[in-house]
């Protein structure tokens, strides 16, 4: 089975060695994604909101790879600090209160900005081509 591996602009990704979405089959994983636009945080100081840049590049990127934000089946949410993880919830719950992926958020001690307060990994699963 053929693995096809997409990336993006994100200046860590040469450096580092790693892809923004892997796919094998009808699975698909995406890496670690934050809120970094062109360069620069977007949202800076605003969980929510840098939550909603984060799951808008991941659905970009799923709809690259042929999947759709209905075919996730778990994110890992990592934050910067815990007591914010209501804005952080809810922001994930507005894209994903229908489709209720299995789901983990826990503290990380720093981001590779300090300026980024999430990062986000989405795993998917589509129906097999008829």
């Amino acid at each position: 089975m053929t693995v096809l591996n997409l990336g993006s602009e994100n200046p860590w990704e040469p450096v580092v060695g790693y892809s923004r979405i892997v796919v094998r089959g009808d699975t698909a994983w995406v890496s670690g994604t934050t809120a970094l636009v062109d360069g620069a945080v977007a949202h800076p100081g605003d969980a929510a909101g840098q939550t909603r840049q984060v799951l808008a590049t991941i659905e970009r990127s799923l709809e690259r790879a042929g999947f759709a934000l209905s075919d996730v089946v778990r994110t890992r949410m990592y934050v910067t600090d815990i007591s914010r993880w209501e804005e952080v919830g809810r922001a994930h719950g507005e894209v994903f209160g229908a489709i209720r992926p299995a789901s983990t958020m826990v503290e990380v001690s720093a981001l590779i900005d300090p300026e980024l307060l999430v990062e986000i990994e989405a795993d998917a699963v589509r129906e097999p081509a008829a």
